[in-house]
């Protein structure tokens, strides 16, 4: 018999736990049977056992290709031509009352359109509506002295009755406010002298040593009254112009300041010869001096000439440095957008219808103002005569 107790102790303690190990791998193996055991009952779903969805596909007899018919190119409808309506021109404008300087009147010709039928180079034809612009033709060039002499050409002047003063010479008191509103004081002086069928008007404005203004106008004596030959005029700080009136063949007027040539057609003036123009029509034409009448006369300056509306505001009470007188106020009006002054002129019967006061409102402001101190009558030499006033 086996008998245990000849096992050392140590060797004895060692058989228990083989013994656990299998009845440990027994209970295992069991667990793994009672798993498959239940499987087989719960039946628990596998990814694997999902159904596989089945395509099927059926194939046919292939399609015998069918040929196309070219297809024609879209037919384009012809636009349709414009029509142009030419407008109708204007109704012609009334003639003029009074004689006015003629005005550029600038036209251009208005391009038409017209139809032409094309091709194109596939050989597909149709009929397309081109709008063509015709030629324009080129402006004439002007040339600008014509143009100068049509803006500013003297119209014919209106026949005033004229009773020209007899000589005098007038001093003036003259204050001088520049656009800076700076005032100076001066004197002046307008001598008009008259002899036969001849004339000549000098005059000069100066302050303190200066001399501002030089100017003199000469020439003869016609049925328009004063007729300028030469109008001359210096500034203290510009050189000296010349104006001609020419009689000869060219009858023209003429300027050293410009290349500027008008034609002269008669009763023109300078800006010396106006104010005894305006004297003489005062004194022989009285029915033209009533308030709100309007006297127009072509004037000349240094480089150029214009018309010079003249209106009539009135008689009036003013102060001079020779005492209180009557005097008609006339104002010689610039046209709108131009740089000419203004000029205010009174004109006293008292004293032969002689300018006893000038005053120019300048158009870049400032003024000039000449108020009459003294008046004296000349002889047809030049040498004062007796009266003096």
């Amino acid at each position: 018999m086996y008998d245990d107790t000849t096992i050392p102790p140590a060797k004895r303690t060692a058989a228990p736990s083989w013994r656990w190990l299998a009845v440990l791998l027994a209970s295992i193996l069991l667990h793994l049977c009672v798993l498959e055991w239940a499987n087989g009952l719960i039946r628990i779903p596998n990814r694997n056992d999902e159904p596989i969805a089945t395509v099927t596909v059926q194939l046919r007899e292939p399609m015998l290709p069918v040929a196309l018919e070219p297809s024609s190119p879209p037919v384009r409808k012809p636009r349709a031509h414009r029509v142009h309506r030419v407008p109708k021109p204007p109704p012609a404008a009334p003639a003029p009352v009074a004689d006015i300087a003629p005005s550029i009147v600038q036209t251009a010709d208005t391009p038409t359109e017209v139809a032409s039928t094309t091709s194109d180079t596939s050989g597909r034809s149709g009929a397309v509506a081109e709008a063509t612009p015709a030629p324009t033709p080129e402006p004439a060039k002007e040339d600008e002295q014509a143009k100068a002499d049509a803006a500013t050409e003297p119209p014919a002047q209106p026949h005033y009755k004229i009773d020209l003063p007899p000589s005098a010479k007038v001093k003036y008191d003259v204050k001088y406010v520049s656009d800076e509103a700076s005032t100076y004081y001066g004197s002046g002086t307008i001598r008009w002298q008259r002899a036969d069928d001849r004339y000549q008007v000098t005059g000069e404005v100066s302050m303190l040593i200066f001399t501002l203004l030089n100017f003199t106008s000469e020439g003869k004596l016609d049925e328009y009254g004063i007729a300028p030959v030469l109008f001359s005029e210096k500034k203290r700080t510009r050189s000296e112009t010349n104006t001609h009136f020419n009689r000869d063949e060219r009858n023209s007027i003429s300027f050293s300041a410009s290349k500027l040539s008008l034609p002269r057609k008669g009763g023109e003036q300078d800006r010396a010869s106006v104010l005894w123009q305006l004297a003489g029509i005062g004194r022989g034409d009285q029915e033209k001096f009533v308030p709100g009448a309007q006297l127009d006369l072509f004037v000349a300056g240094d480089r150029d000439g214009d018309i010079w509306s003249i209106l009539v505001i009135g008689p009036e009470e003013i102060e001079t440095g020779a005492g209180k007188t009557t005097a008609w106020h006339v104002v010689r009006i610039p046209r709108p957008g131009s740089y000419d002054d203004k000029i205010d002129i009174w004109l006293a019967p008292q004293y032969e219808w002689s300018p006893v006061r000038i005053h120019y409102t300048y158009k870049k402001g400032g003024y000039l103002d000449m108020s009459m101190t003294s008046f004296q009558t000349l002889l047809a030499a030049g040498a004062p005569a007796d009266r003096a006033r």
